[in-house]
């Protein structure tokens, strides 16, 4: 038997086990993927992680497949996963009260300042409940969704073509969509 068996989790481990379920508050709470420097901006303001433990506890989130990431023009941008979602269920009773008040306030203030930065969105994540790929793409004006897509796909090439199509034309298709939304069919198939 290991001694991580036999002792109890010491204050630091406590700590590094809050700080990851506060991280998977934050995303949960903002409800839209968040870059690496988002999430950076928003501990370090609180001054409640440094920069370093940041990035540790993000890449082991990665790795045990609480979070899910993609990459896109040099940014990387995180989504809780469903197995994210049952440790934070499990573990919310580590986020302090006045931290779930800190984020609440954030994301009321800032919500819309993240969504800028998905005027053209284009993302993709690994769904392991269903084994397959959600892809989500969506075109904003300004603060006003004007389209949403949430694609299932079988593999990561998929998803990443879907992405890299949607960015590249993303004016095209949303214009095509509409078009085959609006024209109406009668029975014989021809066009109205």
């Amino acid at each position: 038997m290991s001694q991580q068996n036999i002792y109890p989790p010491s204050s630091s481990e406590e700590k590094q086990v809050e700080h990851k379920i506060i991280l998977l508050y934050l995303m949960n709470r903002m409800d839209i993927p968040m870059s690496n420097s988002q999430i950076t901006q928003f501990v370090l303001e609180e001054s409640y992680m440094n920069f370093y433990s940041v990035q540790q506890y993000l890449k082991e989130m990665v790795d045990i497949e609480y979070l899910d990431f993609s990459q896109d023009n040099n940014t990387t941008r995180y989504t809780i996963t469903g197995d994210g979602m049952k440790a934070l269920e499990t573990f919310a009773a580590y986020v302090p009260q006045h931290m779930k008040n800190r984020i609440a306030k954030y994301v009321a203030e800032n919500r819309r300042e993240v969504m800028k930065g998905f005027e053209t969105t284009a993302n993709h994540f690994f769904d392991h409940d269903t084994g397959e790929y959600i892809v989500k793409c969506g075109v904003y004006d300004y603060d006003t969704l004007l389209m949403e897509l949430n694609l299932s796909v079988v593999d990561k090439e998929q998803a990443l073509l879907i992405c890299n199509n949607w960015k590249s034309d993303v004016g095209r298709v949303h214009a095509q969509i509409i078009n085959i939304l609006l024209t109406k069919e009668d029975p014989e198939g021809v066009q109205v």
